[in-house]
């Protein structure tokens, strides 16, 4: 469907879906607009609060062609996956029920539907079964209760659901508070963006908030539902959203589904299911190119942003991500604040990501290559910072700052670690069994499948300012490793192999997040003249499975020549680290994640 000329609809609370889509006379649900517009279209929402799924039925044509969702300047939008409940009755001391019938869900109630998935885990020390529904009150939500009996013997807020074939019964332990007084939502809805069919291509979604999704455990082996997703599709644009309160995940630029999903949960079945994702049209010029930026991800349970696949030549940048998996309700290996499976060729920079359990920070796993991580701001993290699984590179990292008490977790080979900042631990894990696909460069198609070759690693001009440093890899008898130029402090030690180490035993070292500044006490020695050489693409070489040098997505040489502030470092005496000189005291984070590389 192509649009004679651009079109401008409008979304009103106040409107009808009888309406026209005017300005004067606008819809009133988003998705009367979504069924009406083509490429190049724009569809206005005004303020307000829409109750639905908005399942976009096609996409735009090209990058200058898109259809266009917008929140209207100036005005809260708020786009929800719940329903406002009001007909509490209470039945305890702080103890209501709601009586809901079947109807009231439509064709997916979330208290029917069960959590799980590949590589979903219960909580060792609970037997139970999670659902993807929840309760809301005030804003925020409550946890689910593993009995109706366990309400009782708590003094917080909880909920337990009990379903029959008619009826869906919430029993909620509202603390000192009369439901019927306050807003109490709960969820009635899988996702609250996203197409039900995948191919739906060149959409963007710009200035919502948007909550309360039912989504349920997104792996890389099925179709991937968040609160709002590409499904399958190409050239996305999502930015300047609130993204909030998944129950699984926030933002998905995953897979399709089929009649594999949640049945391949092996190395081996993961290597079918790229196999299949090729039939399904997993090329460059297809699948991937969105652009994920200045979007605020939080209360999520098992990732802010996630994709298998579907995320590759994709940018994600200047992206705040926080609070994820943190009620830690439930576990398994597909958590944490962003978590991508196949990002060939893609672009991760100037995020803040903080406050993530699971895994922690960030999650590269799998067909990582051509991909750069640059200038993302990472603290307060458990797990660890950034883990790096089975990828054979080459990938870049560079002028990072890892400030929680794990940095990196590397198990992986083809890495490129340039000008971070390390404040924690580094870790190693071999990985001598599984056999994961490297590609020719800028490609999908699998050039082979190998074991990592784990000490296949540069790192170049960092600073490690506290934890092992380097050191974890004298266990290792490393043969392929290139350490230079590194600075060592706060009792961290260099590699077997550095050259142009320095190690200053120094320990008025203080690197920390205190609201929206980072504070800075970094020894001025740092900065004095070093033998230090800069960082180039040549000096990184080639990684050892795929053969690939470690260039952009254009072949072009990477310029590493300036910091994180966009000062150019000394080429004679190149210091160590993000910073090309000492950064002063404070910094404001938005100063640090701005600009691109």
């Amino acid at each position: 469907m192509t649009s004679i000329s651009p079109r401008h609809f409008h979304v009103s609370v106040h409107g009808s879906d009888q309406h026209p889509g005017t300005c004067e006379a606008p819809f009133r649900t988003i998705q009367a607009a979504a069924e009406k517009a083509g490429p190049s279209d724009t569809i206005t929402v005004h303020a307000g609060v829409y109750r639905e799924w908005v399942n976009p039925p096609r996409g735009g044509e090209s990058d200058e062609s898109r259809i266009l969702f917008q929140a209207a300047a100036g005005e809260d939008v708020w786009i929800k996956g719940s329903e406002q409940i009001q007909q509490w009755e209470q039945v305890g001391e702080e103890i209501w029920t709601a009586h809901l019938p079947e109807s009231f869900f439509g064709t997916y109630n979330p208290y029917r539907t069960e959590v799980g998935g590949n590589w979903f885990r219960a909580l060792p020390d609970e037997e139970r079964i999670y659902h993807t529904g929840a309760v809301y009150l005030n804003g925020h939500w409550l946890k689910e209760a593993v009995s109706k009996d366990a309400l009782s013997e708590t003094t917080e807020g909880a909920w337990f659901g009990e379903t029959d074939s008619e009826w869906t019964v919430l029993t909620v332990r509202f603390p000192g508070v009369n439901p019927n007084e306050e807003l109490v939502e709960i969820n009635v809805r899988e996702t609250v963006f996203y197409p039900e069919h995948p191919g739906c291509d060149f959409i963007h979604v710009k200035g919502f908030h948007m909550e309360h999704a039912a989504c349920n455990w997104a792996p890389p082996t099925a179709e991937q539902v968040g609160l709002i997703g590409t499904h399958w599709s190409k050239g996305w644009i999502i930015e300047d959203n609130l993204i909030r309160y998944a129950m699984c995940s926030g933002i998905t630029l995953g897979k399709y589904g089929d009649d594999w999903d949640n049945r391949a949960g092996s190395a081996e079945g993961y290597v079918g299911t790229i196999r299949r994702a090729h039939e399904k049209g997993w090329r460059r010029g297809s699948i991937g190119h969105h652009v994920v930026q200045d979007n605020e991800v939080a209360h999520c349970e098992q990732a802010g942003i996630v994709g298998s696949m579907g995320c590759a030549f994709s940018t994600i940048q200047g992206n705040h991500i926080h609070h994820i998996n943190i009620r830690g309700m439930f576990a398994g290996e597909e958590m944490a604040g962003l978590k991508f499976h196949g990002p060939i060729d893609s672009l991760i920079a100037h995020n803040r990501i903080h406050d993530c359990a699971g895994f922690g920070g960030m999650w590269l796993d799998w067909m990582t290559q051509g991909t750069r991580v640059h200038g993302n701001l990472f603290y307060h993290n458990q797990g660890q910072d950034l883990f790096v699984e089975v990828n054979h590179g080459p990938f870049i990292v560079d002028h990072n700052l890892f400030l929680s008490p794990a940095s990196l977790l590397e198990s992986s080979g083809g890495g490129a670690y340039v000008h971070n900042l390390f404040a924690g631990r580094i870790l190693l894990r071999r990985e001598p069994d599984r056999d994961t696909p490297c590609h020719p460069p800028h490609s999908t198609e699998i050039l082979k499948l190998s074991k990592v070759v784990g000490d296949d690693e540069r790192f170049i001009n960092n600073l490690f300012a506290a934890g092992s440093g380097l050191q974890v890899y004298a266990a290792w008898e490393p043969e392929q490793l290139i350490s230079r130029g590194n600075i060592y402090l706060g009792g961290a030690r260099p590699s077997p192999v550095d050259e142009q180490a320095e190690v200053q035993e120094c320990s008025n070292v203080c690197i920390e997040v205190q609201g929206e500044e980072l504070i800075l006490k970094i020894p001025e020695a740092v900065f004095a003249e070093g033998n230090r050489i800069p960082a180039t693409s040549a000096l990184l070489g080639t990684a050892a499975v795929s053969g690939a040098a470690y260039l952009d997505v254009q072949d072009q040489e990477i310029d590493f020549s300036r910091d994180l502030l966009g000062r150019a470092y000394d080429p004679d005496h190149t210091a160590p680290g993000p910073f090309a000189a000492p950064p002063g005291s404070s910094l404001p984070i938005s100063r640090l994640l701005q600009g691109t590389p």
